[in-house]
């Protein structure tokens, strides 16, 4: 079965938020907050956006300081097709690519010398991406009009810093059985 298409729902909820946004704007979101959850590329992006103002769901204007850059702003179809989005129910699990889990699924030994190493490792990333997602909640939800204002942010945040405490927290139980084999 093919992989439904995301990214053109992705786009418009950026441009959505953000009118009169460029090319480049959008593609820096995949840096930002969005690219916590969702990676796309600069030659993912713009064809997509090419398609969008095919479709109709986006329009395209310039500036007059500078007639090459191209501004993008959702159109009343785009919008309908968003809500559209929206409204459907998630209905399956996405897939996960996960490498560390991936790794430690193939070692069979419990004695093997790798498992301490990926955990260690693992760890030492996750405690990071802990750290940088606290950062994230301190400067951008800062009261609680700041939370009211971008709920649904607001929870996709808290969810990855659960997320992420859960896992800290599996890999230090399992890190001390190890440690007392």
């Amino acid at each position: 079965m093919p992989k439904k298409r995301v990214l053109p729902f992705i786009i418009l909820g950026i441009i959505n938020g953000q009118p009169k946004i460029t090319g480049r704007e959008v593609t820096a979101e995949f840096s930002t907050e969005i690219g916590d959850f969702w990676k796309a590329s600069h030659s993912q992006i713009y064809p997509e956006l090419r398609r969008m103002v095919n479709d109709g769901w986006i329009k395209v204007s310039t500036s007059s300081d500078n007639a090459k850059e191209k501004y993008y702003e959702i159109t009343a179809a785009g919008k309908k097709t968003l809500d559209d989005w929206l409204n459907q129910l998630v209905t399956e699990l996405p897939v996960h690519e996960d490498l560390f889990s991936l790794k430690l699924f193939f070692i069979k030994d419990m004695n093997d010398k790798r498992i301490p190493e990926l955990i260690s490792q693992q760890l030492v990333l996750l405690k990071k991406e802990l750290n940088y997602l606290g950062h994230r909640r301190q400067k951008l939800f800062t009261d609680d009009t700041m939370i009211q204002n971008n709920y649904g942010h607001y929870l996709i945040l808290m969810r990855a810093i659960s997320r992420t405490q859960g896992q800290i927290q599996w890999l230090e139980e399992v890190q001390k059985q190890l440690e007392e084999k």
